[in-house]
């Protein structure tokens, strides 16, 4: 097509929260507020700390003595510290895992932080995590395991209706949940009371999970995005490796893997890190991978840990491709994370920062018109379209630069339209594809093989509706 002319229409062409414009109709599934809201996080934790810790185990059989969880010298505010240096912007707490421990004291099981010796019996585990997030400007978030380990009903009426309980208990007594984490857990051997035998239930049936979430989730939590293998809100990418596919839709239709219908536990995850081009939900995916080998801490993995580096490539894999970094954190028995977790998530957190700090593209010029001041304004409320399906960018800095980074956000209320993007330079009087993609949705960052300095770049779009841009960016 022939080169793009930059139209900058002051009324039609721009948008903030407070001035929706409506020339451009949203095309396909769009993000909700909450959904939205999760999207600006990016990157968060998942901190798993449990009696399954003192017993030096990935999963307890639900036999453990309450007894047996006293750490030492808990310190949420070192905990969430070492998050926030990391940039991570909010926490999810494993307020029961699949041993069926409460770390709060609730009202429906005898089996929770009051019958252990840490705080002479009047801890509330759940409560300190949640203040002391508060207090550092992070969000707070929780994970209750349907499945049970130790209840001796698990697997009948009466227990779906103790874990409802245990939901609406963490629902309404630690205030505003940005996510309620959900897995296919789904039984299994245990301990089940003393019984110590093997229970499997219908996971399509037994939870009843659209009455769960519709009637208690978003009742009592209406900001709270549902995680699950099916969403409601954010899907799993599918696996535990921490990153999604080349090419990834923040659109999904959830099928299930074996009959029935989907639920957590039963859904197709061969298209849970691609998504569906065009799907009937706006459903972007987690990618949850833990910073050590285990999920839980094991003092013969120190020294085992992801590197800072590694951890940085997920994050390039994972956020750089619309999607979210939910990073596995866990406490040692003292109650505080290592202090190898505690640099390995400082320097992540400098990289990060030191990467993305300047961007080149600020002062550039963006093709004839006023297209630059939407496009690095830093702002993700203010967006620019050319009315077209098609486009040509071209960016001309004001001296020669290397790039090693370049990335492109869509505007995502308006959906996910974006179908292919290259990416050139001109180098010594020739443009060179420096990278080419298939999907940008929330963020895209698209590394370059071998950092290149240039003064022009090209940049060539094609939608499936017409091009909306929210940033730009050359780093």
């Amino acid at each position: 097509m022939n080169k793009l002319y930059f139209l900058f229409l002051f009324f039609a062409f721009s948008c903030t929260s407070e001035n929706k414009q409506a020339e451009l109709e949203p095309y396909g599934a769009v993000p909700s507020e909450r959904q939205l809201n999760w999207h600006d996080i990016e990157v968060y934790g998942l901190i798993h700390f449990t009696p399954t810790t003192f017993e030096n185990k990935e999963w307890g059989f639900g036999d453990a003595a309450p007894s047996i969880f006293n750490p030492t010298d808990f310190d949420a505010d070192q905990i969430v510290e070492a998050a926030k240096a990391g940039g991570l912007k909010a926490l999810i707490l494993v307020a029961k895992h699949h041993d069926g421990f409460c770390l709060w004291p609730t009202k429906t099981t005898e089996y929770n932080i009051t019958k252990s010796p840490w705080r002479d019996g009047n801890g509330d585990l759940v409560k300190e995590m949640e203040q002391a997030c508060r207090k550092a400007g992070l969000q707070f978030g929780v994970y209750c395991s349907p499945w049970d380990r130790n209840s001796e009903y698990y697997g009948t009426d009466k227990y779906l209706e103790i874990y409802r309980e245990q939901l609406r208990e963490l629902y309404t007594n630690y205030g505003d949940l940005f996510i309620s984490w959900h897995d296919g857990a789904n039984g299994g051997d245990g301990y089940y009371g003393g019984a110590n035998e093997m229970r499997k239930i219908d996971n399509t049936t037994y939870y009843h999970w659209d009455e769960t979430w519709n009637n208690i989730t978003r009742e009592l939590q209406p900001g709270a995005n549902i995680f699950s293998d099916i969403g409601l809100d954010v899907r799993w990418v599918g696996g535990e490796h921490g990153y999604a596919a080349e090419i990834h839709w923040a659109t999904f239709t959830p099928e299930p893997n074996t009959g029935g219908k989907p639920v957590p536990g039963n859904v197709n995850t061969m298209v849970s890190s691609t998504g569906t081009r065009g799907g009937k939900y706006w459903m972007p995916a987690e990618c949850d991978v833990p910073l050590r080998p285990g999920w839980f801490y094991h003092p013969e993995e120190d020294g085992k840990e992801k590197s800072a580096e590694d951890v940085f490539e997920l994050y390039l894999k994972s956020v750089g491709r619309g999607a979210g970094l939910d990073l596995g954190l866990a406490p040692t028995t003292e109650g505080k994370l290592h202090e190898n977790d505690v640099a390995i998530l400082k320097k992540f957190g400098e990289m990060v920062k030191e990467t993305f700090a300047d961007n080149l593209a600020a002062d550039a010029q963006i093709g004839n018109g006023n297209a630059g001041s939407f496009l690095t304004d830093n702002d993700k409320t203010t967006y620019w379209t050319p009315g077209e399906n098609e486009a040509v960018i071209d960016i001309e800095l004001n001296e020669e630069k290397n790039i090693k980074y370049v990335q492109l956000r869509e505007y995502i209320p308006l959906g996910q339209r974006l179908t292919n993007c290259k990416v050139e330079a001109l180098i010594n009087g020739e443009w060179s594809v420096l990278n080419e993609v298939k999907s940008i949705g929330a963020n895209r960052i698209m590394p370059v093989n071998e950092t290149v300095s240039t003064k022009n770049v090209r940049i060539s779009l094609t939608a499936d509706a017409p091009i909306v841009l929210s940033e730009i960016g050359l780093f």
